[in-house]
């Protein structure tokens, strides 16, 4: 009896200090946040007010920042753009499966599997340490001149095989550091119950490994997005060669900055998203988790 007083006298207390902190911490993220937006206004402000009186702004005005150059050329940069997009649809799930699968050969320990590993380790060096251009070059050059019956000479097919080749490499590595990331215990327990070391692996190991690389595998997205427009070295019409098409014919670069902001206007999401995902998961693990 003497227990449930004190709860009773000691609980409105403990809900005064808490609505006490709550008040603190709205107060001074009220204040941070005022903080914040009045010093980028301020960088901002002065950012625009030095470029404005610069000597040669009203060049770079007429160049760049024409606007009826920028309404002439935004269908057709727009209509480019929504190559960039397919190629990016087109290529993400296929990076995705071969990525998943290098991964796996490079996991592979038995002594029958040697050669499949070291492929897998050939292959994500190789391709790792290649930059990404000239992997487009090469493949959309050099894959018809071989004049294979089969080989495809389109374009967009052509672009498509050098970015996945390319970015399976990189997401290789993020699935495999997933994978090392799961303690061996866990496995040895899935075998312990029966299990294959397939069977653990795709109802045990996967499953926790792939939810905590989607981060980094979105900003790989991010930066795919990005390296579509690198297929116009090898013909494409997409949005970086409709831009430059205007601005050979034209002699004005606003074009270009039509292509950038249909860009930043699909990967700025992508970003926050990522960001999001990344928060929640350092809230999932909490201050001491791993």
């Amino acid at each position: 009896m003497t227990d449930d007083v004190t709860d009773d006298v000691t609980r409105p207390a403990r809900s005064a200090r808490q609505l006490e902190r709550e008040r603190i911490r709205r107060r001074q993220a009220v204040r941070s946040s005022s903080i914040a937006t009045a010093s980028t206004i301020v960088f901002l402000t002065l950012v625009a007010v030095l470029v404005t009186n610069s000597p040669g702004w009203p060049r770079v005005r007429e160049t760049f920042f024409d606007p009826e150059w920028f309404v002439r050329s935004l269908p057709d940069v727009l209509q480019g753009f929504w190559t960039n997009v397919k190629i990016f649809l087109i290529a993400e799930p296929i990076i995705l499966v071969v990525g998943l699968l290098v991964a796996l050969a490079r996991g592979l320990r038995a002594p029958v599997f040697f050669p499949l590993r070291v492929l897998a380790v050939v292959y994500t060096d190789v391709f790792r340490g290649v930059p990404t251009l000239l992997v487009i070059m090469l493949v959309g050059f050099g894959l018809p001149a071989l004049q294979l019956t089969g080989v495809p000479s389109d374009e967009i097919t052509l672009g498509v095989i050098a970015l996945v080749l390319a970015y399976s490499a990189y997401v290789a590595e993020v699935f495999r550091a997933g994978i090392d990331t799961v303690h061996p215990s866990q496995i040895a327990a899935a075998r312990s119950l029966g299990l294959s070391h397939g069977q653990a692996m795709r109802h045990v190991v996967l499953p926790q490994a792939v939810r905590r690389v989607i981060p980094p595998l979105l900003n790989d997205f991010v930066s795919l997005q990005k390296d579509t427009a690198l297929v116009s070295t090898i013909g494409v019409i997409e949005a970086l060669r409709q831009a430059q098409i205007y601005a050979a014919s034209k002699f004005n670069y606003t074009p270009y900055l039509v292509a950038a902001m249909l860009f930043i206007l699909l990967t700025i999401p992508m970003a926050r998203f990522t960001d999001y995902l990344s928060a929640r998961a350092a809230r999932r693990r909490g201050p001491g988790g791993a």
